[in-house]
C-alpha cells in the first residue's frame, strides 16, 4: 500500500491553463453547471454536452504539464508504489509528465464510457457524431466523466490507500467537492500527517496538520525535494 497519498484539483492544472471547474459566477466555460455535467443535462441535449466535451478533449493537446506534474512524475521514479496520485482532474497531464500510479476519481476526457456495454475505451477524436462503441458496436457513448449524482470511481481502493497511507497531501483542491473533500479528515483518523499545498486557503484548510500557499509549480517541487532529502 501507499505510504503517501496525493490528491490533485483543478488547481495543479490551471497553471498549465486548463480551465479550473467552475467560475465565481458559477458557469464552466459558460454553460450552468447542470447542462453539462449531469447526467439529466445529456438526457435533455446530447448534442450540446458531446459538443462541450468534444471541445475540452481537443484543448488539451493545446497544454503541457507543469513543474508540479513533473515533481509528482520524478517523486514516484524513486518511491514507486509508496506513492498514489488520485486526481479529480479529468486530463492527461499527469500521465504526460511521467507519473503512472494515478486514480482518475472523475475519469478521463481521453476515454468514452458505452451507455450499452459498460467499457470505456481510448478516445481522443469527436463524440458529437454518435460513433459506434468499438466494443459492441451500439452507437450510445458518453464521455467517461463522473458527473454530479454519479458515484467516483476506485472509492473502495482509495479508501483503503487514505487508511493505509502515513501521509496525505492536498495540492490545488477547493476543499468544498465531496466525496474528496473527506479524504483528509479520513486519513487523519487513520493517523496519516496532512499537508495542503494550495494558492489559498481551501475551505477545508483547518484540517491540515500544515497549510502551504502559493503556486503548485513551485510548491509542488519544493515538497517533493524534501520527502526525498528524509
Amino acid at each position: 500500500m501507499p505510504q503517501i497519498v496525493v490528491l490533485t484539483g483543478a488547481g495543479i492544472s490551471a497553471e498549465s491553463g486548463v480551465p479550473t471547474f467552475r467560475d465565481a459566477d458559477g458557469l464552466w466555460e459558460g454553460h450552468h453547471v447542470e447542462d453539462v455535467a449531469t447526467p439529466e443535462g445529456f438526457e435533455r441535449d446530447r448534442a450540446t454536452v458531446q459538443r462541450f466535451y468534444d471541445e475540452r478533449r481537443a484543448a488539451l493537446a493545446t497544454v503541457e504539464p507543469n513543474a508540479a506534474h513533473r515533481a509528482l512524475a520524478e517523486l514516484e521514479e524513486t518511491m514507486g508504489d509508496a506513492l498514489l496520485v488520485v486526481t479529480q482532474n479529468i486530463d492527461d497531464l499527469h500521465e504526460r509528465a511521467g507519473s503512472t500510479r494515478v486514480v482518475h476519481m472523475h475519469g478521463e476526457l481521453l476515454k468514452a464510457l458505452c451507455r450499452s456495454c459498460g467499457v470505456a475505451s481510448p478516445w481522443t477524436g469527436t463524440l458529437l457524431d454518435e460513433p459506434a462503441c468499438p466494443g459492441c458496436g451500439v452507437h450510445d457513448l458518453r464521455p467517461d466523466v463522473v458527473w454530479f449524482g454519479e458515484v467516483p470511481y476506485e472509492m473502495d481502493r482509495i479508501t483503503d490507500a487514505l487508511t493505509d497511507a502515513t501521509m496525505f497531501v492536498s495540492i490545488g483542491t477547493s476543499g468544498a467537492v465531496y466525496p474528496a473533500a473527506g479524504f483528509v479528515q479520513h486519513a487523519r483518523r487513520h493517523g496519516a500527517r496532512t499537508l495542503e499545498l494550495n494558492l489559498e486557503p481551501s475551505e477545508g484548510t483547518h484540517f491540515f496538520h500544515e497549510a502551504r500557499h502559493g503556486r503548485a509549480g513551485d510548491l509542488v517541487p519544493a515538497w517533493a525535494r524534501e520527502v526525498l532529502w528524509t
